[in-house]
């Protein structure tokens, strides 16, 4: 019997002292619907506390990594803003549980990784991406804040003005070019990323497991501060601009678009 939590839309596994955490809704590109949301924050607790494990994976099912909000949770806020709320503090807590880890993070980004999934992949401690991957943070395409922790993490790993650039206009970036801006550690062919991840596990796993972990304790230390003092406001204004006619007239556009045949 395994000694990981079973989940509906993810799936933990073991492979010696590594445990994986893989986003599990590959029909729906790993989108946050449904239960994923406070689901995700649990397993990111549960790798926390593990004794069974000195390094994380998160990654998706199938073609993506994750993209980020799905239509039909759209839809839901758009007639009942106050739903909203509750995703709201599941995202703060979210960052705040993964930045807890000590453990070293490791992305390993298959596909897709959009809004909320960009911003998971982002708050990792090393990233690797296939080539045929893209990611961005399309928040004011349908008129919201980008509140849920990416205007924190975009600005500590590109720079202000880049990261003002990328989330001003919602831009999606090839692998390519989030590797040569520094966004992402490695991009990798689409064939190679699991060996990749691989060897760098092994090496994490050879080395010094409490000085790494420390090592992360400290660095993280900025990190933590600016979320502590960032997430809040953010999700306020996140949480206002769910609220907006901006937001309705471009989710219903969206929509509208999404039901052409």
């Amino acid at each position: 019997m395994s000694d990981t939590p079973d989940f509906e839309t993810l799936r933990l596994t073991r492979d010696g002292r590594r445990l994986t955490i893989m986003m599990n809704r590959p029909e729906a590109l790993n989108a946050f619907g449904g239960p994923m949301h406070r689901e995700i924050i649990d397993a990111l607790a549960f790798a926390r506390d593990d004794a069974g494990s000195d390094v994380v994976v998160i990654t998706g099912a199938g073609r993506a990594f994750s993209a980020g909000g799905d239509i039909a949770g759209m839809a839901r806020v758009l007639e009942k803003p106050e739903l909203f709320d509750t995703e709201a503090e599941e995202a703060k807590a979210l960052i705040f549980t993964l930045l807890e880890i000590e453990k070293p993070v490791i992305a390993r980004i298959n596909g897709p990784a959009v809004g909320l999934g960009a911003t998971i992949a982002l708050f990792c401690d090393v990233t690797f991406a296939a080539e045929s991957a893209k990611i961005g943070d399309p928040h004011v395409s349908i008129g919201l804040v980008a509140g849920d922790g990416g205007a924190i993490i975009w600005p500590a790993l590109v720079g202000l003005h880049r990261a003002k650039e990328f989330l001003f206009t919602g831009e999606i970036l090839t692998a390519a070019r989030a590797g040569e801006i520094g966004l992402v550690n490695h991009v990798v062919a689409d064939d190679a990323l699991d060996a990749a991840v691989d060897e760098f596990c092994e090496t994490l796993l050879g080395g010094a497991t409490q000085a790494i972990r420390w090592t992360k304790v400290v660095m993280n230390m900025e990190l933590k501060r600016l979320a502590h003092e960032m997430m809040e406001p953010g999700i306020a204004y996140e949480t206002l601009s769910v609220r907006s006619d901006e937001h309705r007239a471009r989710v219903e556009a969206f929509l509208a678009k999404t039901k052409k045949p």
